[in-house]
């Protein structure tokens, strides 16, 4: 069958969930047999957003084949259990680098360059490239950014052009805000009236409704909005808030979006999915009675979008050692030797996050130390791993001056170091060891308990790495390389044996966690976090 193209808008404020649901409607039309792929088009001018502080965009997630992303391609891959890529993420700025390279090399014979048809077609050709090079059944794409704004008309003038050109390949579903105001008692649906007309006024008429709100959407409420949307009241869906994203599926089923959609798009409606193995994931997550603290140490910690990926690995793993995660967050800045004691005697298990720069690196070392001292399960990811490195050379190899050249440049004792072919690069954007690289586990460690293989493929994102020339040394104290790189030697997880649970790990496991599949570590972190006592 030819390609099914959908597309996910948002009207009336951002942060409505236009990811959650575009995953939700992936995961219903996966789960009844089809091959679905989701992307994201971002309107801002940056090329990717792996120059972007996490304040301005929370998370950078990053995919096998090495693209710094938007973070909401994480929730697809949480959400369908398969890998996306670079053409699952397409800024403006690369969309206006593409044209303007095509401009210079002469692709375009001496014609004005233009937003329409020049921009636009660039848009339509990456939003119909995953149809036509991997034969998707259905391509999911979501536009960032809110109806009405500058930035996004190009993309909306696209998404016209393209429901023109595939009348019956193509489909809109538009996401707004149903207001409760509490001092009237009401629901108030003069906000989707609004965002609907400013997406008519741009040449769409949305296909299905998708209205976000606090309570439950009467039939005269669906009726009105249908009315003056233009809509079927059937393709009025209510996304009412849920206590968690994973129950968003099983609400939009319930909501038949997905038999909406299939109906619109004219073809054969089957029974719905079970999802059995969603809701088994669901079921363990609302039986779980134990509760696990566990400290999450970084330096965002007011921002949890910042490390969406290690939050949402934390549900996964504990829906799978049936237990509940309390996330402790602790500011890596508020962190000494005097304070130390008091912030994490309430935790079972520390995570050290990654991050860049020298602030909070200190208090991540002191949180280190503690969880070395005091047999407290430990995992750190990325520069959380360089942190337990430096603490050990600090305080065990007695290298007092041990650092990262990152944040101490002159150390006498650089136990984390730029990587060599870091070294003659100077432009910021997608030059640091981005991707996914294979790694060699040492039989018997923890890394390798818990993966039961004894090479794994892990993703990556840094440009510092531990500096062999100590490893003789570390490993004599006790703190051992369990995982290296098997072509560069490259130190990926360092590891030490005479604790209950302590690894440090170089890669970004997070990124791999997904609902059907938690990753390994996160797993057996957990468990340990569990039999924790103290």
């Amino acid at each position: 069958m030819s390609t099914k193209y959908i597309f996910v808008t948002g009207g009336v404020t951002s942060s409505l969930g236009k990811g959650i649901i575009s995953a939700s409607l992936a995961k219903l039309l996966q789960s009844r047999g089809y091959s679905v792929t989701i992307q994201k088009l971002d309107p801002y001018i940056n090329v990717d957003p792996g120059t972007l502080n996490p304040y301005e965009h929370g998370e950078c997630y990053v995919t096998e084949d090495g693209a710094e992303t938007d973070l909401d391609l994480g929730h697809y891959e949480r959400f369908l259990n398969v890998p996306t890529s670079q053409a699952n993420n397409v800024t403006t700025g690369r969309i206006y680098q593409s044209v303007i390279d095509k401009e210079r090399r002469g692709d375009y014979l001496g014609k004005t360059v233009q937003i329409i048809p020049h921009i636009t077609d660039e848009i339509k050709h990456r939003i119909k490239l995953l149809g036509n090079k991997f034969k998707y059944d259905f391509v999911i794409t979501e536009i960032g950014g809110t109806v009405g704004d500058i930035e996004s008309l190009p993309y909306i003038e696209a998404v016209r052009q393209l429901k023109w050109d595939m009348p019956n390949n193509s489909l809109v579903i538009h996401l707004t805000l149903v207001p409760y105001l509490a001092a009237s008692g009401e629901l108030k649906t003069k906000p989707t009236q609004h965002s609907v007309k400013l997406l008519l006024e741009n040449g769409v008429q949305p296909d299905i409704l998708v209205l976000r709100t606090e309570h439950e959407l009467t039939k005269e409420i669906r009726s009105k909005v249908a009315r003056f949307c233009n809509v079927d009241i059937k393709s009025v869906i209510q996304s009412i808030d849920a206590s968690t994203i994973y129950e968003v599926p099983i609400l939009m089923s319930e909501e038949n979006l997905d038999t909406e959609v299939l109906t619109k798009l004219g073809m054969t409606v089957n029974e719905k999915p079970q999802l059995q193995q969603w809701k088994s994931f669901l079921l363990k997550r609302l039986k779980a009675k134990k509760v696990v603290n566990v400290a999450l140490v970084g330096k965002y910690i007011e921002l949890h979008d910042a490390y969406k990926s290690i939050v949402e690995s934390f549900e996964h793993a504990g829906a799978s050692n049936e237990v509940k995660v309390k996330i402790n967050w602790i500011d890596a800045e508020k962190i000494t030797k005097n304070t130390s004691e008091d912030l994490f005697k309430n935790v079972q298990g520390i995570l050290i996050a990654p991050g860049f720069g020298l602030r909070g690196v200190e208090g991540k070392i002191q949180a280190a130390k503690h969880a070395r001292e005091n047999k407290v399960p430990f995992f750190g990811i990325c520069l959380g791993m360089q942190c337990a490195v430096i603490e050990f050379a600090r305080n065990v190899l007695n290298l007092k001056d041990s650092h990262s050249t990152e944040m101490k440049p002159l150390t006498l004792n650089p136990v984390i170091d730029l990587m060599e072919e870091q070294k003659s690069i100077t432009n910021m954007g997608g030059t640091m060891r981005l991707g996914s690289y294979p790694c060699e586990l040492q039989e018997s460690s923890n890394a390798y308990n818990a993966y039961g293989s004894d090479i794994i493929n892990e993703r990556h994102r840094h440009r510092y790495e531990y500096n062999n020339i100590y490893l003789d040394k570390f490993e004599k104290a006790g703190m051992f390389a369990t995982g290296r790189n098997t072509e560069t030697n490259l130190v990926e997880i360092m590891e030490i044996k005479d604790h209950p649970w302590f690894v440090g790990v170089q890669f970004h496991p997070e990124y791999k966690s997904t609902v059907l599949n938690p990753h390994p570590l996160f797993v057996d972190f957990i468990k340990a976090a569990a039999k924790n006592n103290k």
